[in-house]
């Protein structure tokens, strides 16, 4: 059974770093609410799922994927971009233990989660405000004895590389918003583009044969199910206003 680890939303959620959007009100119960509204969807689509309490003092710490990379061998515990962000990977660290062996970036490197693209024995980190070639060089002398090749990706307006690309399946299928990332970057590869009206939809979380996939994109859900994806819509329009998505709110150990 996968397991998904999730983190409640912090009080200070509308205190979160801002980056590539310009800064709206947010309303903290609709935000929790539709985050339990996700919690649940996991459970529904047959994953374990860990819940650690809300960080009263760490406004972003909803988005628990900066916290780590997941690998079927290993977790490697990030070390995030923003200072405010520095603290979350403690409580991370301490309920990833029991399932992998833990390994650590260190500074001067920083590198998030949401920066992070494993595609099989590969892995591809955006060049962001929050992730540097330090991290890369990190991860490729903690991960290469586990099989694993770290390489850079050039981004273009927008926060992380999961915020432009993510993949829909396990068959080296993506999908992409060809304007943030270079598309020569994962030759190989089949690339299906989000819908041009919605630049946010590139990111989706494939679960157990469907696909979590927020309710704001209807027209690249179409383009999923045109290709037989069984989509699992979710409402997150409150969260993605602190720049979250879907894989930012879970750590999927499986």
């Amino acid at each position: 059974m996968l397991l998904a680890i999730t983190r409640d939303v912090s009080p200070r959620f509308d205190e979160c770093e801002i980056t590539h959007i310009e800064r709206s009100p947010i309303n903290l119960e609709t935000a929790r609410t539709q985050h339990h509204e996700y919690i649940q969807t996991l459970k529904e689509l047959g994953c374990a799922v860990l819940e650690l309490p809300a960080e009263a003092d760490l406004p972003d710490s909803v988005f628990v994927e900066d916290t780590a990379v997941i690998l079927r061998e290993v977790a490697l515990l990030t070390r995030p971009g923003a200072d405010s962000r520095k603290p979350e990977t403690e409580s991370i660290a301490q309920a990833l233990a029991p399932y992998r062996e833990l390994v650590h970036i260190q500074p001067p490197a920083t590198v998030d989660g949401g920066d992070a693209l494993v595609l099989g024995k590969n892995i591809f980190v955006g060049i962001s405000t929050r992730s540097n070639a330090l991290a890369i060089d990190q991860m490729n002398q903690l991960l290469r004895k586990f099989g694993y090749t770290t390489q850079g990706v050039e981004l273009r307006d927008c926060l992380h590389l999961k915020s432009a690309v993510t993949r829909v399946d396990d068959n080296n299928t993506l999908l992409i918003n060809r304007n943030w990332v270079d598309v020569e970057t994962f030759d190989g590869y089949e690339l299906i583009d989000i819908d041009p009206s919605e630049p946010f939809a590139a990111n989706c979380l494939p679960v157990n044969g469907s696909i979590i996939f927020p309710t704001a994109f209807p027209r690249t859900t179409a383009k999923l199910e045109a290709r037989g994806y069984r989509i699992k819509p979710v409402m997150v329009d409150e969260l993605a206003k602190a720049e979250g998505a879907v894989t930012c709110c879970s750590l999927i150990v499986s």
